[in-house]
């Protein structure tokens, strides 16, 4: 009995989860809140105030930071490279492609997630797969070719494709370190705040938030490269991941929605239709959307 109740998903959890979803949207406005700051002290600075908030979290809750920090070197490389390197990509994407249309195509990775693990051993390619990555990949082969007078560059696409393999490859693998503590995280994010401002010291030259563009760096290190590693730690492990993971399927459309009634995007046919395609391509390729079968009504729950 005891076991049982267990099992069962706390709904307090599964709200705390979901609030990373309306994090995860919040992005790409940020992002672009934020104003020309360059991307690598951009990712330094949201890292510096996201370590700070697991500074605070860990002291209320009595804590050690040090203790979570003795993992092994390629638990670090995989943190680090995971965080640095999808960031700061994210934040070149921003800056050098139209804000809905970069935030769309990095919004891949969960495609691709699927994708890379029906390719691992003992797993198999599923024609939903395809349909899938056929659905997705159009959606953002829309944005790019459609992609007349709206600025974006080569730098841009590129940099947001490579989001989504980054963030896809950095999931996959992680499934491998299972058991290292969210709290670990905590030191992933002061060491990316490291690295990212030696790369600004060494790459670009220092422009700073002006004005309102320090509550976009504030808001992205409290909320999306904050908080949200917790809601969503909180969520996989204790609430209801099914609902979870539908509902992040969603946060494409969310995040495009919030661009435009933010003022940074434009309201078009061919956004909604992009939107709609990755966003039904990820449905689509994770199974959540099958049409009906004769399969065993327990195989299919």
């Amino acid at each position: 009995m005891t076991e049982a109740r267990l099992r069962v998903p706390n709904t307090r959890a599964t709200a705390i989860g979901a609030t990373t979803v309306l994090n995860w949207s919040l992005l790409a406005a940020l992002t672009q809140l934020s104003g020309s700051v360059p991307p690598f002290l951009l990712t330094a600075l949201a890292f510096a105030i996201a370590f700070g908030c697991f500074a605070v979290w860990l002291r209320v809750r009595g804590e050690s930071l040090v203790v979570p920090l003795r993992q092994p070197p390629l638990v670090w490389a995989l943190g680090v490279g995971g965080l640095f390197g999808y960031h700061a990509l994210y934040f070149v994407a921003q800056q050098n492609a139209p804000p809905a249309n970069a935030g769309l195509i990095s919004y891949l990775w969960p495609l691709l997630v699927v994708i890379l693990v029906a390719l691992l051993p003992g797993e198999r390619l599923k024609a939903v797969h395809v349909i899938g990555a056929v659905l997705g990949f159009s959606g953002a082969a829309l944005l790019v070719g459609g992609d007349v007078g709206a600025g974006g560059s080569t730098l841009g696409y590129a940099a947001a494709f490579a989001c989504a393999f980054v963030w896809s490859g950095y999931s996959v693998l992680s499934r491998a370190v299972r058991d290292v503590p969210t709290t670990a995280v905590g030191g992933f994010c002061l060491v990316t705040a490291l690295l990212a401002m030696l790369c600004h010291l060494l790459f670009e030259t220092t422009v700073w938030p002006q004005g309102v563009g320090w509550l976009g760096v504030i808001g992205l290190g409290v909320g999306p490269v904050g908080s949200a590693f917790f809601t969503w730690d909180v969520g996989v492990k204790h609430g209801d991941l099914r609902l979870l993971g539908f509902l992040a399927y969603f946060s494409p459309l969310l995040s495009t929605l919030v661009l435009i009634v933010s003022g940074y995007a434009e309201p078009t046919s061919g956004l909604a239709t992009a939107a709609v395609l990755i966003t039904v391509g990820m449905l689509i390729g994770s199974g959540r959307l099958r049409w009906p079968s004769k399969e065993p009504e327990e195989e299919r729950a």
